[in-house]
């Protein structure tokens, strides 16, 4: 019993180690090669895992041979658009211009139903809405809304907004990010802890800290989120 715990162990974490060198795609995203990789590669390892009287090298081995067929081929499809067309297919139109293609729909083996739910995840209700629509090689819709049909942007009101500034964790679940800290330019642990004094809040209350600029969200374990801004003196003080 204490051996076949320590075989699935094993595998497991070998097996793990061998998926997270194939990549961050996430199960959706992935192109059809990569997924029967995946595939093969967790009954593979299964095997070793439930009998004793298989070596556990044999499951280490065939996780590791598809993990080097599977970095082979990324190679070569990364250099060759024909050997990458033939192994992942390519991108097809399935709503040109609002209108249906019902030959493209049988093509892809899609209904009315797969269509509807795939523009409802684009964030689209109707065919109507939509100039293109696209599916991938990975099966997602990508979807080109009609002028009418997308949200109003900053360019259409031929305004310049401030540009984006990215959010930084700093405090989660009651921990300081210190790496992430020290990338911020003027703000310290003790500034935040001033911060949260301020506002009636200690380190071990804040589930989440983001920092965007000088703009802070905090959100409590319990209680309502919060958006606050560094007091003004010290904003003075780094200006100065």
């Amino acid at each position: 019993m204490l051996s076949l715990f320590v075989r699935c162990i094993v595998i497991y974490f070998f097996l793990l180690v061998a998926m997270r060198l194939m990549g961050k795609r996430q199960l959706g995203e992935l192109q059809p090669f990569e997924l029967a990789i995946t595939l093969v590669a967790s009954e593979l390892a299964c095997i070793p895992m439930g009998d004793p009287n298989i070596p556990i090298v044999y499951g280490v081995i065939s996780v590791f041979t598809l993990f080097l067929v599977h970095i082979i081929i990324t190679k070569l499809a990364a250099g060759s658009l024909r050997l990458r067309k033939m192994l992942n297919g390519k991108p097809v139109i399935v709503i040109e211009k609002g209108n249906i293609l019902p030959a493209v729909m049988k093509e892809l083996n899609m209904n009315i139903d797969d269509l509807l739910e795939a523009l409802r995840s684009s964030g689209y209700f109707s065919p109507a809405e939509a100039e293109y629509a696209i599916i991938e090689t990975n099966g997602s819709m990508t979807v080109l809304p009609k002028a009418e049909s997308r949200p109003l942007t900053a360019g259409d009101l031929s305004l310049t907004p401030a540009r984006s500034a990215m959010p930084v964790t700093v405090v989660m679940e009651g921990n300081f990010m210190g790496a992430n800290l020290a990338s911020l330019a003027g703000v310290d642990k003790e500034r935040v802890l001033r911060l949260l004094d301020d506002i009636g809040l200690e380190q071990k209350d804040v589930m989440l800290l983001l920092v965007t600029g000088d703009e802070v969200f905090v959100q409590p374990y319990k209680g309502d989120s919060l958006t606050v801004r560094f007091p003004a003196a010290e904003r003075e003080e780094e200006s100065a």
